[in-house]
């Protein structure tokens, strides 16, 4: 399994990035892999991705959701992923967005593309293509503030 972790500050203060964060079917405006994300339920995402001509669809379950704090999800089938975003308060305008991702390369293709650091280099695109996203609008498109207890082990 790979880790990737990338952060990035946002001029927005963090509810406002926060917000945005939970806005699922919007990541494909900024996440270059992306090509849709359906919210199934509250906790729900059906995500349809596309990277260097490898086509995946996939669950993804929210599995721990704190308001202006932390966005954790895992993958339910397919491709074994999970992952948090965390939300951190720098100044009353600015915020250090951490993205922190667990992932199996599946196959010879995404095996050698992980050795080769192309998911750190996507990881990395997606967060500098979501603070240009949410600092050129200046406000999120929505926002969903209900919260997912941690599971208990």
């Amino acid at each position: 399994m790979s880790t990737v972790t990338e952060s990035v500050d946002v001029k927005v203060p963090v509810r406002t990035a926060y917000n945005q964060w939970t806005q699922f079917e919007e990541f494909p405006r900024f996440m270059s892999g992306v090509t849709e994300i359906r919210q199934l339920d509250p906790t729900t995402t059906h995500w349809k991705t596309s990277i260097d001509g490898v086509k995946r669809e996939f669950d993804a379950k929210i599995t721990e959701q704190l308001p202006d704090e932390r966005v954790a999800w895992t993958s339910t089938e397919g491709s074994k992923q999970a992952g948090v975003v965390t939300f951190h308060r720098i100044d009353e305008s600015t915020t250090r967005v951490t993205c922190q991702m667990d992932f199996e390369p599946d196959g010879v293709v995404e095996q050698a593309g992980d050795k080769l650091g192309f998911l750190d280099r996507q990881v990395k695109g997606d967060m500098k293509r979501f603070k240009e996203y949410i600092e050129g609008r200046g406000m999120e498109t929505g926002a969903w503030r209900g919260e997912v207890d941690r599971p208990n082990p």
